[in-house]
């Protein structure tokens, strides 16, 4: 661990960074990072809850002069999404983020960050430990599983929180202050088949298509950024199409809510057009690179002979895959005609894998709109059973109704002009945050969301600007000893 950042102001914040970077912490393995921050609550003699579900509530009562203010519920979550760079040796299930300065930003080598959501956890950790912040009574609630599912805020259980206010620190723009989100669905479509023995004189060949940017499958949808199961199932297509191409495997994308930056296809081509196949995909890749040139400037196709595969996805099957993947939609699918420059709407085709004679194919549809999120996963639903696929929902979860009238959000707007002489962006945003779950619980609750700069969330590039963390911290002190007293 990077002793530069442990050296980053405020210390207490970056060390409390550092510390549960060292954590292993993927989404739905939590354990280690739940006893982590118990033990965090309980060494500090404060109250320290662990709900059924795994979610982690401490309670610190207020400083001296602020008890009759309003209860302020903080919250964030203890996961973080697990992605790295194919050539990047790292085991996130045994290891710790490493971190590293470079100018203004803090990185990691080669995998994401966990600024997303680790800096809102260590702000609270922050709090809960300070001996001379000024603030009202706290809940502070660390909820697992939000990357993965929701399923820390779907099981918070009503009753179990007092607080009349809730700041969640997970957004990525310290510009912002977000009062709204979109819902999400999980989309999981199974299918199995019999392979076949491939017939007659074939080559082999393994197509790799990596090196795009990738991103957070909602804050970063509206960017256009190429999906790799999308272009890979453009190039198969092409190609069976045009020169008898037959699927072995498919690998591609991993998580979710990361747009997917790699996929990898071992085929079988016949002998006779081995030629015309490689010089096809070299000007379909030609084509790709022009499309996706500002996006994702680093896309790379590589076309390498390998072993010819023994076995290959039946023809007719094989057709009505790359058919129904074709006519997946991917990306946004709706703007709000409501709020300016708002995605409404949106797919993300997150995985393909085939293997072992199973398909597996994953999306997760986002809408602030959860009629339109329902129909959409309808429609893609039915494309993908035109493959025989078995389609089912899960992970559902609602969007975040937005409450401009609400007096934190007045307070932080006012008080945001005044400490950095510039509007705030009062905003709803497409990512699934957890407020609106937790809202359904707990409808008198005021919220709002804010964070410090993140970018490249949900991906290798992931970082967190150190002059934003500043000013995002100070914004947070500010806010907490200007909550009202209690009516």
């Amino acid at each position: 661990m990077s002793t530069e950042v442990r050296a980053l102001e405020p210390k207490e914040l970056w060390n409390n960074f550092a510390d549960l970077n060292a954590v292993p912490r993927p989404s739905k393995k939590e354990e280690r990072v739940v006893a982590f921050v118990k033990e965090f609550g309980q060494k500090l003699g404060l109250e320290t809850i662990q709900d059924e579900i795994g979610n982690i509530i401490i309670k610190k009562p207020a400083t001296p002069g602020m008890e009759d203010r309003k209860t302020v519920l903080i919250q964030s979550h203890v996961d973080m999404v697990h992605q790295k760079n194919a050539d990047t040796d790292f085991d996130f299930d045994t290891q710790g983020i490493d971190m590293y300065v470079d100018g203004d930003w803090v990185k990691a080598r080669g995998t994401t960050l966990g600024a997303d959501n680790g800096l809102g956890v260590a702000s609270i950790m922050t709090l809960l430990a300070s001996k001379d912040i000024e603030h009202p009574a706290i809940e502070a609630l660390f909820t697992i599983d939000e990357e993965t599912g929701m399923t820390g805020a779907l099981g918070l259980k009503s009753g179990m929180l007092e607080a009349d206010i809730m700041l969640n620190l997970d957004t990525e723009d310290d510009t912002e202050l977000t009062i709204g989100c979109a819902g999400g669905v999980d989309i999981n479509a199974t299918a199995s088949y019999q392979p076949e023995a491939v017939s007659g004189a074939v080559k082999g060949y393994r197509i790799s298509l990596k090196g795009l940017t990738g991103g957070h499958s909602g804050m970063d949808i509206y960017l256009g950024r190429g999906n790799a199961n999308k272009l890979m199932n453009r190039l198969l297509h092409h190609a069976a199409e045009q020169h008898g191409l037959r699927i072995a495997t498919i690998d591609g994308g991993s998580l979710r809510n990361a747009i997917p930056r790699e996929s990898v296809a071992l085929v079988a081509i016949p002998a006779g057009q081995a030629e015309a196949f490689e010089n096809s995909v070299e000007e379909l890749t030609t084509v790709l690179k022009h499309e996706h040139a500002t996006t994702d400037p680093n896309l790379v196709v590589q076309l390498e002979p390998a072993d010819a595969p023994a076995q290959v996805l039946p023809t007719d099957f094989q057709g009505r895959l790359l058919r129904a993947l074709y006519a997946c939609p991917n990306g946004i699918y709706r703007m709000s005609p409501e709020i300016e420059h708002l995605v409404q709407t949106s797919n993300n085709v997150a995985r393909v894998l085939v293997q072992d004679s199973s398909i597996t194919i994953q999306c997760l549809t986002r809408s602030s709109v959860d009629s339109e999120k329902m129909d959409l996963a309808a429609a893609i639903k039915s494309a993908l059973e035109l493959a025989a696929a078995s389609v089912s929902f899960s992970g559902q979860y609602p969007g975040w109704m937005p409450r401009p009238g609400a007096g934190i959000v007045q307070l932080m707007s006012d008080l945001y002009k005044e400490k950095f002489n510039g509007e705030a962006h009062v905003n709803a945003c497409h990512a699934g945050l957890e407020c609106g779950i937790i809202g359904a619980n707990y409808p008198e609750m005021e919220m709002i969301s804010f964070g410090p700069n993140i970018r490249g969330a949900h991906s290798p590039d992931e970082k967190v600007q150190i002059s934003s963390v500043q000013k995002y911290w100070d914004f947070l002190l500010e806010t907490l000893k200007r909550i009202p007293a209690k009516v």
